[in-house]
C-alpha cells in the first residue's frame, strides 16, 4: 500500500516477500470490498472502485483475486468497515498518521495503541500529529507508461497542481477533492496505474541517525503487519 512519504520501500528492504505480498494482496482487496460495497459494483461507474482495482493489478493480484473482493461486497452486508484516522508519535518524536478500515474498531485501537508504545512513542488525540502534514491527491503512474513531457502535458491539462518525476514512477499531485477528476481525464491516455489515494503530505521533515532509522523501519513494518492498516504516514526522513 504504497504512499507518498511513509517509507514505500520498506517491504523491498526487509524481505520477507511472500509474506508481505500476501499482506498487500489483502489490503488491496479489503479496499476493493468497500469501494464495490459503498458504490456500484461496475468500476466503469465507480472512480474508487476502479482505482482499487488498478492498485491490485499493479500489485500482480490475480484475477479470481479481485473478482472474489467484488463478491464479497455481496456476501459481507453484515461487516460495515470504517476508515478510521490514527494520530501520535513514533521513535524520535516522529509524527505519524495511520489510515485504518476496520469493522472493530476497539480491536484496531488496541493494536495500533501497543504498538506505538513498545517502540516509545504514544497516540495522540485528533489533530496531535496531523497539523504536520497537508492532505494532497496523489496519483502514481509507472514510467513505462509515457515519456516526460506526454505526462507532464496530460497532468496539466488536466488540472493537476504538479508533477514529480521519480526515478521509476511518475507522481501527479492534485487537491484532494480534486484527485478523480484529474485522474478520470488522464484515463482517456493512460491505462494502467501504480496508485490513486489521499495522502498525507508531510510539512517540515525530521531526520533520522541510523539508529532511529533502524527502530523506524522496524516500527512502521509491524504497523504495516496489522491487517486493518490501509497506510501510513510519517514527517521522517
Amino acid at each position: 500500500m504504497a504512499g507518498h512519504s511513509h517509507w514505500a520501500g520498506i517491504k523491498h528492504k526487509k524481505g520477507k516477500a511472500d509474506k508481505q505480498r500476501s499482506a498487500i494482496f489483502s489490503k488491496l482487496s479489503r479496499e476493493i470490498t468497500v469501494a464495490a460495497k459503498l458504490g456500484d459494483k461496475n468500476p466503469d461507474m465507480n472512480s474508487r472502485l476502479r482505482s482499487a482495482i488498478q492498485a491490485a493489478r499493479s500489485a500482480n493480484m490475480p484475477k479470481d483475486n479481485i473478482e472474489r473482493a467484488i463478491d464479497k461486497s455481496s456476501i459481507a452486508s453484515d461487516s460495515n468497515f470504517e476508515s478510521i484516522r490514527y494520530e501520535g508519535f513514533g521513535p524520535a518524536k516522529t509524527a505519524v498518521v495511520v489510515i485504518t478500515l476496520t469493522n472493530n474498531k476497539n480491536r484496531t485501537a488496541a493494536n495500533i495503541r501497543t504498538i506505538f508504545q513498545k517502540y516509545g512513542g504514544g497516540l495522540g488525540t485528533q489533530g496531535s500529529a496531523s497539523h504536520n502534514f497537508i492532505q494532497q491527491g496523489i496519483i502514481k503512474i509507472s514510467k513505462n507508461e509515457k515519456d516526460e513531457e506526454k505526462i507532464f502535458n496530460l497532468a496539466t491539462e488536466a488540472g493537476a497542481n504538479d508533477c514529480l518525476f521519480h526515478d521509476d514512477y511518475y507522481e501527479i499531485r492534485t487537491n484532494k477533492d480534486e484527485i478523480y477528476d484529474v485522474k478520470n481525464i488522464m484515463e482517456k491516455e493512460i491505462v494502467n496505474f501504480i496508485s490513486t489515494e489521499i495522502e498525507w503530505i508531510p510539512v517540515n521533515k525530521i531526520k533520522l541517525n541510523e539508529e532511529e532509522k533502524e527502530k523506524m523501519l522496524s516500527f512502521l513494518e509491524i504497523l504495516e503487519e496489522d491487517d486493518d492498516v490501509q497506510n501510513i504516514f510519517t514527517n521522517s526522513i
